[in-house]
């Protein structure tokens, strides 16, 4: 019997993540990346972050190097709360659990709801880590197509005549990978739709904060609230796009039902999220950095992604399309005839220029035209070369 044997049968269905792999080759020299959704660093508010760990360390080191509770400091769900009031988003400290990162949230959640075979519904595409999280679960995933206005809901509605479905997974603000940003009426009907077919609404929002105009949709957890549906939606957010993600935070607001299942998992996984991030984020948080810091990052990522749209356009805007970001930190693009983004990755890397290819974020019917470019990170030479690289291997 081989070695192997011993594994898990779960662990069959589950890929390596496609973006830790393209990572290895962006350390090389030469490389730039365009690959991984990682925030610039050349943005953190070191003085804060330093002001506040100092502060942490001498102020409260009991509390900063102790066992803490497992649904997380009170002090900083209570700061999470004014965070969400912020976004519109009305709820109390005695509804979230503090988790490390948001990643952590939606694993938690998955494995508190999802039997074998029980069919949760993503976006074509989706964000490739929650796929990764709904397999280990064992889930039977479903997809529905998205545009320019979010996920399709009405193709979600047709799904839902035949099917009994579990939960939806999507990222409704500048979406992972697609930058999409899900409607208004979209919103609203898919809020009716779980009521009425009685499933669960998984709302990731860690870029919602990264808008480059003043438009803000109702979360799905607020208009459910208002409906008489909050039980029906579970909000996950992180601090890592917003200030570091270093100190591994997120947090989700969860339903009574689920909340102190949720614990329990979490309690026998880790015990709780880092004593001593959650104090430096409790005491930067009072320190009343985080606007200008939310605004700078805003701002920089804006002009980012409007230089590589611009770029993109110039360059390869007879081959390829793609979005124009309204936010977030991502560029999503589809060559407009047939061709293979993940063969044609294997150039790129010689020309020293890493993305990633499309086809890793889809559950099902994947497009392998498509592909996905980050432009957090780079700066505006690098972008400027990596276009031209880009365009010189085809």
């Amino acid at each position: 019997m081989s070695i192997e044997a011993l594994l898990a049968q779960r662990m069959a269905r589950l890929k390596s993540s496609a973006i830790r792999e393209l990572l290895k080759h962006s350390k090389m020299d030469r490389v730039i990346s365009l690959a991984g959704g990682i925030p610039s660093d050349a943005l953190f508010d070191f003085e804060g972050l330093n002001q506040a760990t100092q502060l942490a360390i001498t102020e409260q080191p009991k509390s900063a190097f102790q066992y803490g509770l497992t649904e997380g400091s009170p002090l900083l769900r209570e700061r999470i709360v004014a965070l969400c009031a912020l976004r519109g988003l009305k709820t109390h400290a005695d509804e979230i659990v503090v988790t490390a990162g948001s990643q952590q949230a939606l694993d938690l959640v998955m494995r508190a709801t999802v039997n074998p075979q029980d069919i949760f519904v993503v976006e074509r595409p989706t964000y490739l880590a929650a796929l990764q999280t709904l397999e280990l679960a064992e889930a039977r995933i479903m997809s529905v197509s998205s545009d320019e206005n979010g996920m399709v809901v009405d193709e979600l509605a047709t799904l839902l005549e035949t099917q009994r479905i579990k939960g939806v997974y999507l990222v409704p603000n500048f979406g992972n990978p697609s930058g999409a940003t899900l409607s208004a009426a979209r919103r609203k009907q898919l809020v009716e739709l779980a009521a009425r077919y009685d499933f669960i609404i998984v709302e990731d929002d860690p870029y919602g904060e990264l808008r480059f105009t003043d438009e803000r949709h109702a979360t799905l957890y607020q208009l459910a609230k208002e409906a008489g549906y909050a039980d029906r939606v579970i909000y996950t957010s992180s601090f890592s796009k917003i200030l570091a993600p270093g100190l591994r935070l997120g947090w989700a607001i969860l339903p009574e039902w689920l909340l102190h299942k949720v614990a329990i998992i979490k309690q026998a996984a880790d015990l709780h999220a880092s004593s001593l991030s959650q104090t430096i984020a409790e005491y930067y948080l009072g320190l009343n950095r985080l606007p200008a810091q939310i605004e700078k990052i805003r701002q920089a990522y804006k002009v980012k992604g409007e230089l590589l749209s611009s770029l993109m356009e110039k360059e390869l805007g007879g081959v390829i399309t793609f979005n124009q970001p309204k936010g977030g930190m991502f560029l999503w693009a589809r060559f407009r005839q047939e061709f293979n983004t993940t063969d044609w990755l294997q150039k790129t890397l010689e020309q020293g220029v890493v993305f990633v290819p499309g086809e890793f974020f889809f559950a099902e019917k994947p497009d392998y035209s498509t592909l996905r470019l980050s432009f957090a990170t780079a700066t505006e030479e690098q972008m400027h070369e990596a276009v031209t690289r880009l365009r010189r291997t085809l």
